[in-house]
């Protein structure tokens, strides 16, 4: 069994892509949307809840464990890394590496939660892969909770993450990252409204391909094809978010850790 969790519903453009290659494996989702948005708490909280929701599913047995959310594995990867050494973990990064290459202007934008930027492993990427590119952050402080209720096609949200990026782009950066997960819902709408001469970054795919690299390792890359849909908040709003993000038909669970 492979183990994802999120704050919320972002991590689920995550499980899409590994579900897409590896439709066999059997996937558990958690979502901590009891103590959602991760964004605007303190790294120190982040840290402990991502504890918490780990021990749980490694619990479960679940390998990998996929942490599907930009700001958990900003403040938390490296320190359940270390206290889990033998289990293997996936998280999520801007893709500043990708982006650098891809730039042309020389200045890539970058769009996540302000804890995304505050945490050691943002400030890294752009040390090691940032030289001879303008890194332009921007802080979306209330759009992943937002993004939580709304469809994919959702004219307000979509506005106001374009909102946020296009003063990247008229900063010169034709290149935007998504940097948290619940964003990559929004990424057709934001294309459309910053034009074809910006490239969208969205490292879902990428980050799936190291989790089916992972699962294959450990065994777990095929199964049953079973999904479970775990949450902390309230399952039945749970339950309709997968349908209004997946097209997917379920139950979920409320779990408290």
């Amino acid at each position: 069994m492979i183990g994802v969790f999120d704050s919320g519903v972002g991590g689920l453009s995550v499980l899409r892509e590994v579900r897409r290659l590896l439709p066999t494996a059997d996937l558990l989702y958690l979502a901590d949307q009891a103590r959602a948005p991760y964004g605007e708490r303190s790294l120190q909280e982040v840290r402990d809840f991502s504890e918490a929701i780990a021990a749980y599913l490694i619990s479960r047995e679940a390998v990998p464990v996929v942490v599907a959310c930009n700001t958990a594995s900003a403040a938390a990867l490296r320190g359940l890394r270390q206290k889990w050494p033998a289990v293997p973990f996936v998280g999520m990064e801007p893709a500043v590496k990708p982006a650098t290459h891809l730039t042309a202007t020389g200045k890539v934008g970058v769009l996540a939660t302000q804890a995304t930027f505050q945490g050691e492993l943002f400030a890294d990427l752009v040390a090691r892969y940032g030289n001879g590119v303008e890194v332009l952050t921007q802080a979306c402080p209330g759009l992943a909770a937002l993004i939580e209720d709304v469809p994919p096609d959702d004219r307000a949200a979509a506005d106001r993450l374009a909102g946020h990026a296009v003063p990247l782009v008229a900063a010169g950066a034709d290149v935007l990252v998504l940097g948290c997960t619940h964003y990559a819902f929004l990424q057709r709408a934001l294309a459309e409204r910053v034009g074809p001469g910006v490239t969208i970054v969205n490292p879902a795919e990428a980050v799936a391909r190291r989790v089916a690299a992972v699962a294959e390792e450990a065994g777990t890359a095929h199964g049953s094809a079973t999904t479970a849909y775990l949450t902390t908040g309230d399952p039945a709003r749970f339950a309709a978010q997968v349908r209004l993000l997946l097209r997917e038909e379920t139950q979920a669970e409320q779990v408290v850790l």
